[in-house]
């Protein structure tokens, strides 16, 4: 559209690269065709498998949001914290809508 191309990167990435943040970089793109996947935690799983449509619901989801509830989870210092944060991503895990089948 005739500005400036920004691509965002996520601060674990510019952290690992050494980057503050806001320096101007020239960068390569290629396509990334790896089969993406995320390995939950054990004490999450037991969660989504012990609620009804958790872990299917689960396993519909995309990587990145699936990345985001494991690296929340998996941050968590406390145990309570931990517990909590498992509880409220079952919650909202189950709350999603079923994804749906195309029938032809």
């Amino acid at each position: 559209m005739g500005g400036t191309v920004c691509i965002p990167l996520r601060r674990s990435n510019r952290e690992a690269a050494g980057l503050k943040g806001g320096e101007t970089l020239s960068v390569r793109i290629a396509l990334d065709t790896e089969k993406r996947t995320v390995t939950p935690p054990p004490d999450f799983v037991a969660a989504l498998k012990a609620a009804p449509s958790g872990w299917d619901r689960w396993r519909d989801m995309s990587f990145t949001h699936q990345r985001e509830y494991a690296e929340a989870i998996a941050e968590a210092r406390k145990p309570e914290t931990r517990a909590r944060r498992i509880a409220e991503a079952v919650r909202m895990i189950r709350s999603r809508p079923a994804k749906r089948v195309q029938r032809r």
